[in-house]
């Protein structure tokens, strides 16, 4: 069997890979080598632009002088020959306004017959060509920028400039270009270095706090600096999601309390009942009358548990399959004609206005059962010989339906938790019910887009559903015309 060295167990790669591929795996790594890169690269394309222009500037200010004086000269030999030629050629080199002004002119024996070169340089061969060649200008080396000009005769004339100077600058711009892009890289390695330290440091504030609630301390939230940026949004949006799943949390231990508060009465007496029938019933009515009882007090435990289910179908949204654009004046009126004659019976006046039509885009039943928990609430707190207001109309862009008693109400203390599930409030405590009714209506509230509002009536409580308003578009009646 061949031996292929020493292995861990695990099959691992080695640690000193292991740390580097941790290395090139971090978020904040891989970040700041992008913003070097791209800070780089943007340095070398700025130093490369601008030496190219400066340079190419200047190359291009020198050939235009060299053929424009090259231009001058053809022109003086082509009107006075020769000795004007030589005159004008002796003129600028005598004239020290123009001191890297090159000149040389050669007769056609290749005998040199004016100018400030001592020889013709090595490599010129063709005519109208630039070159850039080393020279010797009286006796000095240096660097010429030249072209040849073909005469009559067989002569030749060579102009240029000295570009020594411009070679110089060349030199100097190389190396600030150098420097330049040195500071550059620097700084682009300072920055990423810094961004990679603010990255790493607000994961690891994120880190911390979400390691502290999977630890149980639910209060820790992710430090915000104020500054007003993206970290600050994205730790603002992670502290208002852990105070909803807080809020939510207590939310599931308040029901689960309420839950087993509520239920254990009921449960308890329907058992004391059976036990007691059993034990004592003589009779088969007897036994039947207490299973009677025990069925009663089981089935409000049925229908608390069907309100809890019914309340989180609505917030799951699964009911908006049964939405349909309706007008909403019959339904209310029908609920108007049901509980008038309730309301005879308490001696409570039900007055009532509904306005035509109220179209929305609702589920019918849902809004039904909202406003039908509305209105048992007004009658179970309400006074003989007290007036109950039923409206509904539309103000603005919503349709607002309001149910307004004269009964206890409700304390300015308890009116942001009186849509919770099971909340009873104290005057509400010797009265049958659940803490349901209220939890349901917000629930369908928010399914169809709308609120809940409570309000003090003076005395009473005044309850707002406000639903927005249904616009039926031009297609939609179009096609309703045509059918």
């Amino acid at each position: 069997m061949a031996w292929h060295g020493p292995a861990s167990a695990s099959g691992a790669p080695p640690v000193g890979d292991r740390g580097r591929g941790a290395l090139f795996r971090s978020a904040g790594v891989r970040f700041a080598l992008v913003y070097a890169g791209v800070f780089g690269v943007s340095a070398f394309v700025l130093a490369v632009a601008l030496w190219y222009s400066t340079l190419g500037l200047l190359q291009h200010q020198v050939q235009n002088a060299i053929h424009s004086d090259s231009q001058t000269l053809l022109e003086q030999e082509a009107l006075g020959g020769l000795p004007l030629l030589e005159t004008d050629i002796h003129n600028r080199l005598t004239n020290e306004s123009e001191p890297d002004g090159i000149y040389l002119l050669l007769s056609a024996t290749g005998q040199i017959l004016i100018g400030n070169l001592d020889h013709w340089p090595a490599g010129l061969t063709q005519d109208n060509v630039w070159y850039e060649l080393p020279v010797t200008r009286q006796g000095v080396a240096s660097v010429a920028l030249l072209q040849v000009q073909a005469l009559p005769g067989g002569m030749r004339l060579l102009v240029g400039r000295d570009v020594r100077a411009r070679l110089e600058l060349r030199n100097v711009l190389r190396a600030g270009l150098i420097w330049a892009l040195s500071l550059m890289m620097a700084l682009g390695i300072l920055g990423a270095l810094f961004i990679r330290s603010v990255f790493r440091r607000t994961i690891r504030n994120i880190s911390a706090t979400t390691g502290a609630i999977a630890r149980g301390d639910i209060s820790r939230r992710v430090p915000v600096s104020g500054v007003g940026d993206e970290f600050d949004e994205l730790a603002m949006s992670i502290n208002e999601m852990l105070d909803r799943i807080a809020r939510l949390m207590d939310g599931v231990r308040h029901v689960s309390n309420a839950i087993a508060h509520d239920l254990r009465t009921p449960v308890t007496r329907a058992r004391s009942r059976l036990e007691d029938a059993a034990l004592h019933a003589s009779t088969k009515e007897e036994m039947q009358a207490a299973i009677d009882r025990a069925t009663q007090d089981l089935d409000g435990i049925v229908s608390v548990f069907e309100a809890l289910l019914r309340i989180s179908e609505i917030e799951a949204g699964s009911r908006r399959a049964a939405f349909a654009p309706i007008n909403l004046a019959p339904v209310l009126l029908d609920l108007d004609e049901l509980y008038r004659a309730v309301a005879e019976d308490k001696q409570i006046v039900l007055h009532t206005e509904i306005t035509e039509p109220l179209p929305v885009l609702a589920d019918r039943d849902l809004i039904q059962q909202a406003v039908v928990n509305l209105l048992d609430n007004a009658l179970k707190f309400s006074e003989s010989l007290t007036v109950i207001n039923f409206s509904a109309r539309i103000t603005g862009n919503v349709v607002q339906i309001t149910v307004a008693d004269r009964g206890p109400g409700i304390a300015e203390t308890d009116k942001v938790r009186a849509t919770q599930r099971f909340f009873r409030a104290e005057s509400a405590r010797n009265t049958a019910g659940s803490g349901l009714g209220l939890a349901l209506v917000v629930a369908v509230a928010q399914l169809h887009n709308g609120t809940l509002y409570l309000q003090d009536n003076h005395p009473g409580l005044r309850a707002i559903i406000s639903i927005p308003v249904y616009k039926e578009d031009r297609q939609s009646k179009e096609q309703e015309r045509t059918a």
